[in-house]
């Protein structure tokens, strides 16, 4: 330690008689090595400036049952994504109750295995891009509630690492189908348009029955009908 010591003692004598000559000459002795020392462990054990990290995501997401939903989560940071990096998903109920992580990427995608959300998450982030975006297949109404994504990316430890995202499923609207359709107009408006035609048929074919009889009559018969 000793050694250590005066080797470093050496090393910034040298560089402040070098540097700063008339400082070093003006504090002559021991002293003027303390403060050189002291500079230069304040200079190697001074702190270095602290990386942030920024987590986003919508703030609301809404879909209907059965869909699939892109539950979309984007971050910026000032180091390079790598080996360290780590991605958490974790849910609250909108009923209430504490959060619990169900998803985690570290290198490698580590999906739930069992409970709420089994066999219906897919990753779909790329880190290098900034994206740690996650899939919830066959949403249902059980799954409202409070969303939570989470990066962490050495040595950025300050900053909004987390965010949250309220989604709120909800029962499908009916639809018509084009087969529901085509039934209708089969069952409904295709006998309607048959039978009209023979109504007005019957309507008229008397009054021409008629007319065509009074044609056809010989004059005896017509004079028997004034008599």
């Amino acid at each position: 330690m000793q050694f250590e010591l005066f080797v470093i003692v050496s090393i910034v004598t040298t560089v402040c008689q070098s540097s700063y000559p008339r400082m070093c000459r003006a504090v002559p002795g021991p002293s003027a090595l303390n403060v050189v020392l002291l500079l230069g462990f304040s200079c190697l054990h001074a702190p270095s400036p602290v990386s942030s990290i920024k987590v986003s995501t919508p703030a609301e997401i809404h879909a209907s049952k059965g869909e699939t939903v892109r539950l979309s989560c984007t971050f910026t940071s000032t180091s390079r994504p790598t080996s360290k990096m780590a991605v958490d998903w974790s849910y609250r109920p909108q009923t209430g109750g504490s959060p619990h992580t169900f998803f985690h990427f570290s290198s490698s995608v580590f999906p739930p295995r069992d409970g709420q959300f089994a066999g219906r998450i897919q990753w779909q982030g790329t880190p290098a891009r900034g994206d740690a975006s996650i899939a919830l297949i066959n949403a249902t109404l059980n799954d409202n509630g409070t969303f939570t994504c989470s990066v962490r990316n050495p040595p950025d430890v300050h900053g909004s690492p987390n965010s949250h995202t309220v989604l709120t499923v909800t029962p499908k609207p009916p639809s018509i189908r084009f087969t529901d359709v085509a039934v209708l107009i089969a069952f409904v408006l295709l006998p309607s348009c048959l039978i009209t035609p023979i109504l007005i048929g019957r309507m008229l074919c008397p009054k021409n029955q008629h007319s065509q009889s009074k044609v056809n009559r010989s004059p005896i018969e017509v004079m028997e009908g004034f008599l």
